[in-house]
């Protein structure tokens, strides 16, 4: 029993010192037994030296890989039964694993969350979850609002990368060509693209109210125009990179009045106020058969059909 209650935390770190020792901590104070895997991506600031102490295992990239890239370099290196995911300015309260991982008693249960609460605002929800839309639009469920004290574990579309936790079963299974992660998203949506790769291959993912966690808020869409250049890049790319994966014929013909609507939006913004995301689009169309190829490989191994999925998007 002691061994299968084994988790790896694994904590992304990229000039994170400002709130990384208390994420950290939270993990250090975790009622079962963690082994903490911290993957640095060139951090220019103290992020590795408070690290250091905490961790199992430190990475230390030359460049910054990214997000995605670097969490797989942190599952290869794991040993855990469940990973749980930390981003570093995320504090679990001490028994947030313990009551994640009893919900991976369910049938196809493979990803799994807790109640996030917004740190500098705990009375309001930062993601119960992920949920998706019509337009192929993912948001964090209930994000901004009063905290509703349902004490029941609820299943949801997908989890957010700022504390999710995967089976190793999970993520075994989910991999394409060795990537759990998809390195081409190198930032942002990537848990929903996981998220939805796993709902076609047959995995499940549960809300866990009563595991709890703060997190840190800083990239939201009221805030797009004062994010960096590439953080909107990197968020016009991925919205199409999510649905050119993951979804089927079905889903896109439902959907197409929705999407194409916000599609058109989204290319007329980048035309006009928001040109250093153009690059988005020569990226998608420079890679066009790589990422053909990662559709190829997702859909031919489809457990559940678009006509079962399509009750989530609304």
């Amino acid at each position: 029993m002691g061994e299968r209650l084994i988790v790896t935390a694994i904590v992304v770190t990229w000039n994170s010192a400002g709130d990384l020792e208390r994420c950290l901590q939270g993990i250090a104070a975790q009622t079962v037994r963690c082994e903490l895997i911290v993957v640095d991506n060139a951090s220019a600031d103290e992020s590795v030296a408070v690290a250091a102490p905490y961790a199992t295992k430190l990475i230390r990239n030359a460049t910054n890989l990214g997000f995605a890239a670097a969490v797989n370099q942190g599952i290869a290196a794991s040993s855990g039964k469940f990973v749980q995911l930390v981003n570093p300015d995320c504090f679990l309260a001490p028994d947030y694993c313990d009551k994640l991982m009893r919900a991976f008693d369910s049938d196809r249960v493979g990803m799994a969350t807790g109640k996030l609460l917004l740190a500098d605002t705990p009375v309001l929800v930062d993601s119960k979850g992920i949920r998706m839309t019509r337009s192929g639009r993912h948001f964090d469920i209930d994000q901004g609002e009063p905290d509703q004290r349902n004490p029941e574990n609820t299943e949801v579309f997908g989890v957010s990368g700022a504390a999710a936790m995967y089976s190793r079963e999970f993520l075994d299974d989910v991999a394409i060509d060795g990537e759990i992660f998809d390195e081409d998203f190198f930032a942002y949506r990537e848990d929903a693209d996981l998220s939805w790769r796993g709902r076609v291959l047959g995995w499940r993912a549960m809300y866990v109210p009563a595991a709890v966690a703060h997190h840190v808020r800083r990239v939201t869409p009221e805030r797009r125009r004062s994010l960096p250049p590439s953080i909107n890049m990197h968020s016009v790319k991925n919205r199409f990179l999510l649905r050119l994966k993951n979804e089927g014929a079905y889903l896109a013909l439902r959907n197409l009045p929705f999407e194409l609507s916000r599609d058109l939006i989204t290319i007329a913004a980048v035309l006009t106020i928001e040109r250093t995301s153009l690059p988005a689009l020569g990226w998608l169309w420079r890679n066009r058969k790589r990422i053909a190829s990662k559709r190829r490989a997702v859909q031919s191994r489809r457990r559940v059909s678009d006509r079962t999925l399509a009750g989530w998007f609304r």
